[in-house]
């Protein structure tokens, strides 16, 4: 399964790339190796493609020929939800951060609305050059999350000066969505199998291209008032739509970390699940941000 982020989709979360259980194979007269009570064993619909470079543990694959277990690293060099834990706060940290700096030192200005976007671009960029990369860089993760932060700040400053408490509400919107998501994902009211997968993601591409056709029609003029993303109720259903596209996301994203780390995901790997974990975020807190405007009137 691929998630809703780039980074898991490319990364060692994919099911191109396995972990212990993986892809096990059978032995003789019996059944593989693995496949009792992991999800990943063959004939699953997430059975990864490859080898099994992360075998250590008692789901390990065994060499058939010579009847020992490949070599993986250390059970301490492997992620953890603590770990996962960790470099999220770090990453979120430095977006709120970022944030913050941008809201109490730039004033509204069209100066500071050019930086806002200059900064969205260069995040973007260097969240796609992370994306491409073999190994997570914690630098460059840090770095977009610095940038998205300066980004976040001065747009959410600019619509404060027009609905009054509009950032500090979308933060609580965000965090309601994020905190029920997870509840119903732990609950198991909602099961992430490749259907869900597939169905949620074709929804997910379809959105963004009608977006990006509706951004082209606001910058040539032919939709002035934003179109699809106006301010009115037409923009408030677009945006209630997005939000629970946001929250489709973090249920990928909850089951890959989930499956990541009870199958032994390199430690380094976390930085992954953090820079998956804070673009899905800041996904849910602009939508909110505009919903929040839109429900406020146009005071």
């Amino acid at each position: 399964m691929r998630s809703s982020n780039p980074v898991f989709s490319r990364r060692g979360f994919s099911r191109d790339n396995g972990y212990a259980g993986f892809n096990a194979q059978p032995q003789a007269g019996g059944p593989a190796v693995g496949t009792q009570g992991n999800p990943y064993a063959q004939g699953s619909p997430y059975a990864p493609q490859g080898g099994n470079p992360y075998a250590q543990n008692p789901y390990a694959p065994q060499d058939v020929q010579h009847g020992a277990p490949p070599q993986a690293p250390p059970a301490t060099d492997r992620m953890t939800m603590d770990d996962v834990v960790a470099r999220s706060a770090m990453t979120l940290g430095t977006v709120v951060v970022g944030a913050v700096l941008a809201w109490a030192l730039l004033p509204v200005s069209p100066s500071s609305w050019g930086l806002a976007i200059g900064s969205a671009l260069i995040a973007m960029v260097l969240a796609l050059v992370q994306t491409f990369k073999r190994k997570a860089s914690p630098a460059l993760i840090l770095a977009y999350a610095a940038f998205e932060g300066v980004f976040l700040g001065v747009i959410s400053e600019m619509f404060n000066s027009r609905w009054s408490g509009a950032p500090f509400q979308a933060v609580l919107g965000t965090m309601a969505i994020a905190g029920a998501t997870l509840l119903v994902y732990r609950a198991g009211w909602i099961r992430v199998t490749a259907r869900y997968a597939r169905i949620g993601m074709t929804i997910a591409i379809g959105f963004v291209l009608i977006m990006a056709v509706n951004l082209l029609l606001v910058v040539f003029g032919i939709a002035p008032d934003g179109g699809l993303r106006s301010m009115g109720a037409l923009g408030a259903i677009v945006g209630i739509l997005a939000l629970v596209l946001g929250a489709f996301f973090l249920t990928l994203d909850f089951k890959q970390i989930e499956d990541g780390v009870a199958y032994g995901a390199p430690r380094q790997e976390s930085w992954l699940a953090a820079f998956g974990l804070t673009m899905t975020l800041v996904w849910i807190y602009i939508e909110m941000l505009r919903l929040v405007a839109i429900f406020s009137g146009d005071d």
